[in-house]
């Protein structure tokens, strides 16, 4: 999808240092790919920290799985 934003240059070129990618839009992609996959990641760790995870799965099928079920 096409979306016109408004980002900062400053953070602009730091993201793509970051990513080691030279076009704007990969950058921008993968920045927002890694943010997602660390905000699963706290959310499957505050999940397993209260409790409110089941560990029943194996290795496998937890890798299985695209996205953990929220419980």
């Amino acid at each position: 999808m096409r979306i016109t934003i408004d980002i900062d240059e400053k953070d602009l070129i730091k993201i793509q240092k970051l990513t080691g990618q030279k076009m704007k839009s990969p950058a921008v992609s993968q920045a927002l790919d890694e943010f997602l996959r660390q905000q699963a990641r706290r959310e499957f760790i505050a999940r397993a920290l209260s409790g409110k995870t089941d560990f029943a799965l194996t290795n496998d099928e937890l890798e299985a799985r695209d996205v953990h079920d929220a419980r």
